[in-house]
């Protein structure tokens, strides 16, 4: 593990700023979404055909979260992380492998120490809160769950149809 020996920063900076800005978060993205692409829990999660535009999306969120251009939210509003993550199977095996690439990612980076253990610490947090089930993940050789059953309430009226004839 190479926790880096990236510039310290200096009163005033943002961390964008410190870490080395754009390319930065770039590379870091860029080194993530290699691991995405062949996990077998993340990638059915991104459509192959948009893995460049959630490569895109990501750089921009974490730039401007770090103290970088609002381009993020300039071009889609507000974060809402949970709500746009909602449609996705985030459980904890899936935060992990999330965690497990990212980590692999800014560990590569070359960040100084204080800066890696920072994001870091943000990422997990992060990670954890978009947790939103803790079903198993559906492997393609294991069949779906059977969905659901639904109870039909009884008929309240004897002697009515359901349809109300």
């Amino acid at each position: 593990m190479s926790v880096g020996a990236g510039p310290v920063q200096h009163p005033g900076q943002t961390f964008f700023d410190a870490v080395g800005g754009h390319e930065t978060f770039v590379r870091i993205v860029r080194r993530f979404y290699e691991g995405v692409r062949t996990d077998e829990v993340l990638s059915p999660m991104y459509p192959a055909h948009d893995m460049d535009g959630a490569a895109e999306r990501l750089t921009l969120f974490l730039e401007q979260y770090w103290g970088g251009p609002t381009t993020y939210s300039d071009q889609r509003g507000h974060p809402r992380l949970r709500m746009r993550h909602q449609p996705f199977h985030v459980n904890p095996e899936a935060r992990d492998h999330w965690m497990t690439h990212m980590r692999v990612a800014v560990e590569e980076a070359g960040l100084a120490p204080l800066h890696q253990a920072t994001l870091l610490d943000y990422l997990e947090r992060a990670a954890h809160s978009m947790i939103n089930t803790f079903e198993d993940t559906a492997r393609p050789s294991q069949p779906l769950p059977a969905p659901a059953r639904t109870i039909r309430a009884q008929n309240p009226r004897p002697g009515r149809h359901e349809h109300g004839t």
